[in-house]
């Protein structure tokens, strides 16, 4: 219905401005305006100490404006002119906000003018803090896979829940380690709770079988969405996002052809390019021309952060036993793009945010997901891609990298120790992995010597698929002291207790 259909109850015109009449009794003098409005928060991404991308989603056509400011009662906001939010992107646009000040705290607001000259949509307010230019105490938190192995939205079990407490800890920013939907994952209205509760999922028609259409994709991230705890702290914390394979279906690769009854659409390449689609247009990452996901923000001079994409350059699944292979996670490309940039990286520490793990064996079948693939000798397959990695990191006196993912659904600390290696040419590093934000717990996997990883830290749960209810939903918090430069990571429970930590000095 557009906003000039009159409903049931009539249209009253005062001052040139059109009211809709809700009801039709002695309560229609109650009014409202027949404007825009924003559907489903307001988030911002990928800020750095000059620029933030924020993003929005309307009801109708309409032109995003966003005001800006360091006062949250927007005295002296610059406004920002954004994209016309149409059909074409589910209605949904990015405002990318330049010459901003680093190291501050800034206020911004979204709105909605229409284009029929009606008036605008009321404000939605979100905040965000630049990266500084000096040396600053830097927080941040990180966490993947939300909705899956059945696991939706229960609002009588609070939701969300893990949203809260990563906002609590007030972080800069929230690194998603992928899995932000699980387009392969319909949902049930109830699901029996193994302590006789039953878990009620809100169901959506896009929920309710497996995305692949490019409506059906959209409709996987507007799912999320519907969460206030998710929405709320999207608009008090930018992200930086990646995907992994959930986002598309389960552990795919490029070329693919499916063999499974419930998709129509066997081709992964047509599907990935469709969930691709609706990615780009539910996430606040600023698009490069060349629509690539794997990029460096920097976040002052202690922290560097690269996102890698280890989804679109796979190579098949197989056993990863291949003594010549050269790739397989990374692609050519990618690779040459990391050492460029790690090699120029002046930060710090350089946080690699991968969405898969290194020495986890992480199974497809009788094939493996990732590079180990649990010989503990020589690499092999993916692992030769990520020894000439720590190779050339290691020639080139890269210091410092820390290893973030998540993808396993539970939490682990890992230390690589090439005294403990089959593969001896890199320096020791550290990797940790936290998850699920709401999805089923798994774990823990087994570990592959190749890189000698050494299990400093574990907490898995005690069956497969355990529920959210259950606890067994982790996140990852990051502290750089701005002073001593140390490095301190945490690993907490669903409600934010700690259960792990390990703070690590610099080395020169």
């Amino acid at each position: 219905m557009d906003r000039r259909t009159v409903l049931r109850g009539g249209l009253v015109t005062t001052g040139g401005a059109a009211f809709t009449l809700l009801g039709g009794g002695p309560a229609s003098a109650l009014l409202r305006i027949d404007r825009p409005r924003l559907t489903h928060g307001v988030q911002s991404g990928d800020v750095t100490a000059h620029e933030a991308v924020v993003w929005a989603r309307s009801d109708r056509p309409a032109r995003m404006l966003v005001e800006v400011s360091r006062r949250p009662d927007f005295r002296n906001a610059r406004t920002v002119r954004g994209p016309v939010l149409t059909p074409g992107t589910d209605l949904t646009g990015k405002t990318l906000l330049r010459g901003l000040p680093p190291g501050e705290e800034l206020h911004y607001r979204v709105r909605l003018d229409g284009l029929d000259q009606g008036p605008a949509s009321e404000p939605l307010a979100g905040r965000l803090r630049t990266a500084p230019r000096g040396r600053r105490d830097i927080r941040f938190v990180w966490s993947g896979d939300l909705a899956g192995q059945g696991w939706g939205i229960d609002p009588d079990l609070g939701g969300y829940r893990i949203f809260k407490a990563m906002g609590a800890a007030d972080p800069d920013f929230f690194l998603c380690s992928g899995d932000l939907v699980y387009s392969d994952g319909p949902l049930s209205a109830t699901v029996p709770l193994p302590d006789g509760r039953t878990w009620r999922n809100i169901v959506t028609p896009e929920k309710s079988a497996v995305a692949q259409t490019l409506a059906e994709y959209r409709g996987q991230f507007r799912y999320n969405l519907q969460d206030a705890n998710f929405r709320a702290f999207n608009a008090q914390v930018p992200m930086l996002y990646q995907w992994d394979d959930h986002e598309t279906l389960n552990n795919w690769y490029p070329g693919e052809i499916l063999d499974l009854p419930q998709y129509t659409e066997k081709r992964v390449d047509v599907l990935a390019q469709r969930s691709r689609q609706a990615m780009f247009e539910y996430t606040p990452v600023r698009t490069a021309r060349s629509g690539r996901l794997y990029r460096r923000i920097s976040y002052g001079p202690l922290l560097d952060v690269f996102m890698l994409d280890m989804r679109t350059y796979k190579s098949p699944n197989d056993a990863g036993t291949s003594p010549t292979q050269r790739d397989g996670l990374l692609g050519a490309e990618q690779s040459a793009w990391l050492k460029r940039e790690l090699r120029d990286s002046k930060a710090t520490w350089k946080v690699i945010a991968a969405d898969l793990p290194l020495g986890l064996i992480v199974p497809d079948g009788t094939a493996q997901e990732s590079a180990a693939q649990g010989d503990d000798g020589a690499p092999l397959g993916r692992e030769r891609e990520i020894a000439d990695l720590l190779s050339y990191a290691r020639r080139h006196r890269v210091r410092n990298m820390v290893w973030l993912t998540a993808d396993v659904h539970y939490t682990a600390a890992h230390y690589y120790d090439p005294a403990k290696a089959a593969f001896t040419d890199f320096d020791p590093f550290w990797e940790f992995v936290s998850g699920p934000l709401n999805a089923g717990a798994f774990g823990p996997n087994k570990l592959d010597g190749t890189f000698g990883p050494q299990l400093k830290f574990v907490q898995a749960p005690p069956h497969a698929n355990t529920s959210p209810a259950e606890g067994y939903q982790f996140f990852g918090e990051v502290q750089i002291d701005g002073r001593s430069e140390t490095l301190t990571v945490h690993l907490r429970d669903l409600d934010g207790r700690p259960l792990h930590t390990e703070t690590l000095a610099p080395r020169r």
